[in-house]
């Protein structure tokens, strides 16, 4: 089978990245990562990449007079490396038309809950959401990316309890363990041609 690349876009410490990182080197996604990119310069998401001879790029949002602008700047980055697949690993930047729609059905991101739930939110107040709520579960979810902020379709949920005493950290805490599982297993059933969107669902093709 013949690897995927894959573009991931990064703000921050990267635990999601290096859980791609750690399943590709373990041969269990059949993919190699491109290009990490950042609208950081600090983000220690970067440093991550490096340590395993990754692709870096930054690119400062703040130096472009428009969303779109600093998006073709990405496109451009994206292009050249032939990615695959954009995975969103704790990219703080909501993506405009022109960037999605440059990439149907070809972006996937992780939000820290069960969407639809605190769909909008992101950080800690996902997790204040969920305990505000008084829901006995909580979770993670994998879906490809569309205009409608955490609304595209669906491909992974991993559930999570919420405890008694749980605090908005405890409970992230317990929940990030479960992305770092659902997110390789996504990537690699986008690899292996196993999924179809139908609708807003997606189909996962069994064997």
């Amino acid at each position: 089978m013949s690897r995927i690349k894959l573009a991931v876009l990064v703000s921050g410490g990267g635990t999601n990245l290096q859980a791609i990182i750690d399943a590709i080197e373990q041969k269990e996604i059949p993919a190699e990562i491109a290009v990490v990119m950042s609208n950081k310069s600090d983000a220690y998401a970067l440093k991550r990449a490096k340590q395993h001879n990754v692709p870096v790029v930054y690119i400062n949002n703040k130096s472009y007079s428009s969303r779109e602008d600093f998006e073709r700047a990405m496109i451009a980055e994206i292009d050249k490396r032939q990615a695959d697949l954009i995975c969103l690993a704790g990219f703080m930047r909501v993506l405009t038309t022109l960037f999605v729609s440059h990439y149907p059905n070809r972006i996937l991101n992780i939000h820290p809950a069960l969407l639809p739930a605190a769909k909008g939110l992101y950080g800690e107040h996902v997790h204040e959401a969920i305990l505000n709520s008084g829901a006995k579960f909580s979770g993670c979810t994998v879906h490809f990316v569309t205009t409608d902020v955490d609304g595209g379709p669906i491909v992974i949920q991993k559930i999570v309890p919420v405890e008694d005493n749980d605090t908005p950290q405890m409970l992230a805490e317990r929940i990030l363990l479960q992305e770092h599982i659902a997110y390789p297993e996504a990537i690699k059933l986008f690899a292996e041609n196993k999924l179809e969107i139908v609708g807003n669902r997606v189909k996962i093709k069994r064997g």
